[in-house]
């Protein structure tokens, strides 16, 4: 409508002038350049407030709100759906932004990367958002939001990562640089399961995604919880990022086995310890996350276990990196689980795994 209004009025003095010099041959052409720069200028900043408006942002919308049973529920349309809760604190994309998340993985699109072009912000938060109702980043206040984040992120820095000591950057920066293993010498099909999840005929299951999946139970198991046939398209875990987050947040949500926690439940505050996890020196916290995810991979094997302190080193940097600080992470005996025993044996990932490399 603005626009309408701007070439009416030019028009309109267009028609003007003529009516005062019989000859049009300098004012009209001079009027006609000048509608045309002011109508240009005018699409140019429409087409920015557009794009600035599409960016997805919950932070302006007003959740909907209502009271069942005396508990508050909220619904903050795209990015927290659903009455919950959880989607009455602050999502994610009121404070993880898009600038935080290329700091973290500022190497995933260096020309060496082996996933370059394929992670993004946006697939990272359309992933979230089906689990933001369930409380993955939403459990509790700005702060405990941040945190779990930077643990979730920590954990795929580390599993994605191909940094090393004198990478350009610091081994920190190449978090993402991986989508998929890339050079698999088995294929990870377990015939035990031939019956529930049977392997399709020339497929291999090695590791792919956020949180490289390996196996085909694995495959299975995550493919039935996404509604996608993961069993004979393992690939799709390479070839769509959202997916590839998608099931990464779902494994770190769903508790491994039943009567176990899962990454979230330890992380948040929502695992309260038997006396046999206290005698087992399990408690909250980052450390419990890693001994949810990778079990006797990792768990009970001293201080010294490399793959466990490249985990806990993403995570602390990561919470520099989105402005918490690492100092809010905790004493660092909650950070690993170097004295943990495990909650029970992995089966996520084969027993050398690491980055998908």
């Amino acid at each position: 409508m603005f626009v309408y209004k701007v070439i009416h009025t030019m028009v309109t003095l267009i028609d003007e002038e003529k009516d005062k010099k019989k000859s049009t041959m300098v004012s009209k052409p001079l009027f006609s350049l000048l509608l045309l720069t002011v109508a240009l200028v005018v699409f140019q900043t429409g087409t920015l407030v557009n794009a600035e408006d599409s960016e997805p942002s919950s932070s302006t919308r007003k959740p909907l709100v209502k009271i069942v049973k005396g508990k508050k529920l909220c619904d903050k349309g795209w990015e927290c759906k659903g009455w919950s809760e959880y989607c009455c604190n602050h999502t994610i994309s009121d404070f993880f932004e898009t600038y935080q998340f290329e700091n973290l993985f500022s190497k995933r699109n260096s020309p060496v990367a082996h996933a370059v072009g394929f992670w993004d912000y946006r697939s990272f938060i359309t992933a979230a958002a089906e689990y933001q109702p369930l409380g993955f980043g939403t459990a509790g206040e700005k702060l405990q939001g941040m945190k779990e984040v930077a643990a979730f992120l920590g954990h795929v820095g580390s599993k994605t990562s191909c940094g090393y000591g004198v990478a350009t950057g610091g081994p920190l920066a190449w978090g993402l640089c991986y989508n998929k293993e890339m050079s698999p010498d088995q294929l990870y099909c377990d015939d035990y399961y031939k019956l529930t999840y049977p392997c399709t005929p020339g497929v291999s299951y090695h590791g792919r995604g956020a949180l490289p999946v390996y196996w085909n139970y694995n495959y299975g198991q995550t493919g039935e919880a996404l509604k996608v046939d993961l069993l004979s398209h393992p690939e799709y875990l390479e070839n769509n990022a959202t997916l590839a987050f998608q099931a990464a947040i779902w494994r770190w949500m769903t508790p491994p086995k039943k009567h176990l926690p899962s990454a979230h439940d330890v992380f948040v505050g929502k695992w309260k310890p038997t006396k046999n996890d206290t005698a087992a020196k399990r408690t909250p916290g980052f450390g419990a996350t890693i001994n949810v995810l990778y079990g006797d991979q990792i768990c009970n094997s001293g201080f010294d276990n490399d793959e466990m302190n490249n985990i806990v080193s993403h995570y602390l940097y990561y919470l520099d990196l989105i402005g918490v600080g690492r100092e809010e992470a905790g004493p660092h005996e909650k950070l690993s689980c170097a004295d943990q025993e495990p909650f029970s044996s992995s089966s996520s990932a084969p027993p050398s795994s690491g980055s998908s490399s």
